[in-house]
């Protein structure tokens, strides 16, 4: 109601300024208008706090819940498992303890975090109905969802770096990736999306969100969450621009660069079988990175329109979903290292397996032996005695 009265004295103060030429018109109409902006201010300090968002996700249609559930939880399915894998073979496998491999099984594990701070969410919402989530949960969501995605820009940086290395400065790549450097590397692309991640959320929130509650999204992404804040967003949308123009542009950069350097010595090799062999191991990344820089581009660079939230959000699902998906099959698939070590995981596991029955048995009656050994016969005991008796005589004479 407030809101009302006070929208109402601004229209007839308007009114008055318009047809009055009065200057004591004039004060009461302008004493008017501020009165009224003021009932508006304080209509907004007094709103009723919201305490949930609602994610409109990918519609309401009952037909497609169960359909979106079954194929959403095969994907995460087949996401933890592969990268769960990839994580399992780099720790375990020693041919696979480089500085390469390292970085893949940081990736694997970032992105298993990464997919599990969506997608089991949103596998709720399809099968119970409940598209809420509470104001903490979306800004722990946005908070650990941004905190990856600026640690996998880092490591995407770093892991084109590697391979610059590998490539281009062969001679000196064991001293220049040192394990020193690896670690480095990995701490500081985690450390980095955390930090900046803080600084944005304690900035967003100190805004007030008083309605309305609805993201047109699939979940909380930073900039539909701060477009429904009541209180002025100039200083979190400015720290959110900056802080994504230092994380992403530099990195991208950077891979960039350290690709356009491989591929221009790659093609100065003069055998094709080395060409091959010297882009087989930088292959896989680049169609990582391609995928992921390329939906990302798509989704924050391009101008925002009306009719192209549909799309926004199916390559939003690539950069958050697939390609977490896509890393342990391109890796796998692509990679012969990894397919190497995925043979080797048969006969490492051989020496767990449990000896069958049979030989159980043996080996207990061979340890049985060993640690009892029969006692020598009487006549064998005497003969020796009788032996040494004889030696000790010849050796008195």
């Amino acid at each position: 109601m407030m809101i009302i009265t006070g929208q109402i004295i601004i229209l007839l103060s308007k009114f008055n300024l318009l047809q009055s030429e009065n200057k004591y018109d004039l004060v009461i109409a302008n004493f008017a208008m501020s009165y009224g902006r003021a009932m508006k201010n304080i209509h907004k300090a007094n709103a009723t706090t919201i305490t949930a968002f609602t994610l409109l996700a990918f519609g309401n249609e009952p037909k497609l819940q169960i359909p979106l559930f079954l194929l959403f939880l095969v994907i995460y399915t087949v996401t933890i498992a592969g990268n769960m894998i990839i994580i399992v073979l780099v720790f375990s496998d020693r041919h696979l303890h480089t500085p390469m491999y390292f970085f893949l099984g940081n990736l694997s594990c970032l992105e298993t975090c990464y997919t599990s701070t969506i997608l089991p969410r949103m596998l709720f919402s399809f099968l119970m109905g409940d598209r809420t989530i509470s104001v903490g949960g979306c800004f722990s969501q946005l908070y650990w969802f941004g905190s990856l995605v600026v640690a996998e820009c880092y490591l995407f940086a770093a892991m084109s770096y590697d391979r610059y290395l590998a490539i281009c400065r062969p001679l000196h790549y064991a001293t220049l990736m040192s394990r020193r450097l690896c670690f480095a590397l990995s701490a500081g692309s985690w450390l980095c999306g955390i930090s900046v991640m803080t600084l944005v959320i304690s900035l967003m929130s100190q805004l007030n969100y008083c309605g309305p509650n609805e993201i047109d999204h699939f979940f909380c992404e930073l900039t539909p969450v701060i477009n429904l804040a009541c209180s002025d967003t100039t200083v979190v949308t400015l720290a959110g621009l900056t802080v994504s123009a230092i994380d992403t542009i530099p990195s991208f950069l950077l891979t960039l660069v350290s690709y356009v350097c491989i591929i221009a010595t790659i093609l100065r090799i003069p055998s094709s079988t080395g060409r091959k062999k010297a882009f087989s191991t930088c292959s896989s990344h680049l169609i990582v990175v391609s995928l992921f820089y390329g939906s990302l581009i798509f989704v924050y660079a391009m101008p925002k329109r009306e009719g192209l939230r549909a799309a926004d959000k199916v390559f939003s699902v690539f950069y958050t979903v697939l390609t977490p998906l896509a890393n342990p099959l391109i890796y796998s698939l692509r990679n012969k290292e990894v397919k190497d070590a995925l043979r080797r995981v048969p006969s490492q596991l051989s020496w767990l397996s449990p000896l069958p029955s049979n030989q159980l048995s043996l080996s207990s009656d061979a340890c049985k032996s060993v640690s009892n050994p029969p006692p020598l016969s009487k006549a064998k005991t005497c003969g020796s005695h009788q032996h040494r008796a004889t030696q000790r005589g010849r050796g008195s004479s």
